[in-house]
């Protein structure tokens, strides 16, 4: 496994994490044996493998993913080498609320501090000036090491910082082969100012792990429900992955590891993929020792910025129109 390096934390944080959505939510389809078995499986074999960044959120499953996290690394005797991460439901996200509800967390999660917590959307009406003096107590009181944010914009993140009055250490957004615009603002002045992006759907829930094109879409009702799989955007997709599937095959990898690798090449960044089974954390941690060639990542890149899906209202058009009995 391989970690941040240049970027002074409590605990080191690795390249490959684990994001723990599914961890309780009905939605993924997953039983009951996920949650009080699978789950376990995954966080003990993460730990194995040199994962420390464990990514949740009181809003997944209305915090039981937070619970789940928190035994099951508890069983695994992982607990203080993790470098936990949890999110706040910006639900009027203002000081007294915040602390309320990080301790709420912290104590969901079992723990006396947590690693990392982060406003998990930029409110539309509450500003950051309200929602960081909570935070800042938060640290100050030790409930909390570091802030973060999650999809804000490069100027809100800067101005959390300011309401802050110390560094925001993260912004979690969007980012992976399909969603490149990251590349644009955040990275770059990640880099610069020693902060770290971090990748949710790195994956884009399974459209970069090859499965899938134009003439084999997904089935199951998260996915059905994401615009990316509309038969029209998987044939946009051809290129990106052709490109995907030919690096793969010249490093003996998947495509879902090469989709990894190109995230991690920016050394700002961290990517928190989900998994539903043992063989899938150790595909993904895998991805860390993934060394792609700057050809490689120029070609990737390409791609990435050339994939251009339908725009917002067609795209709605059409599902709309897909589901309709006539």
């Amino acid at each position: 496994m391989k970690y941040l390096e240049g970027i002074d934390t409590a605990k080191p944080i690795s390249r490959i994490g684990l994001g723990t959505w599914q961890f309780g939510s009905r939605e993924w389809g997953y039983g009951e044996d996920y949650r009080t078995g699978v789950a376990d499986q995954l966080v003990a074999r993460a730990a194995e493998l040199g994962i420390t960044l464990f990514d949740t959120a009181e809003a997944y499953a209305f915090g039981e993913s937070e619970r789940i996290l928190g035994r099951a690394l508890d069983r695994c005797g992982m607990k203080e080498q993790a470098f936990l991460a949890t999110k706040l439901f910006p639900l009027l996200p203002v000081a007294p609320i915040v602390e309320q509800r990080g301790r709420a967390s912290a104590q969901r999660l079992g723990v006396a501090s947590i690693d990392l917590y982060q406003v998990h959307q930029p409110n539309p009406v509450v500003r950051d000036g309200f929602t960081m003096p909570g935070m800042r107590r938060l640290v100050e009181d030790g409930t909390v090491v570091e802030v973060g944010v999650s999809n804000y914009s490069l100027g809100r993140w800067q101005d959390a910082e300011r309401a802050l009055g110390r560094r925001v250490l993260s912004n979690q957004v969007q980012f992976a082969l399909t969603h490149a615009k990251p590349l644009d603002t955040l990275v770059p002045w990640a880099a610069e100012q020693g902060r770290i992006v971090i990748a949710w759907s790195p994956l884009a829930q399974g459209m970069l792990t090859g499965r899938y094109d134009a003439a084999h879409p997904p089935t199951g009702a998260v996915r059905a429900m994401n615009p990316l799989f509309l038969e029209e955007n998987l044939r946009r997709a051809t290129g990106l992955l052709d490109a995907l599937r030919d690096v793969a095959a010249s490093h003996d990898a998947t495509p879902a590891q090469v989709a990894l690798a190109w995230l991690i090449h920016h050394p700002s960044v961290v990517v928190i993929p989900g998994a539903s089974s043992v063989a899938q954390v150790e595909s993904n941690a895998a991805a860390a020792d993934l060394d792609l060639t700057d050809d490689e990542v120029a070609e990737l890149t390409a791609q990435a910025r050339a994939f251009r899906p339908m725009p917002k209202l067609e795209t709605v058009t059409t599902m709309v129109r897909q589901r309709l009995p006539f």
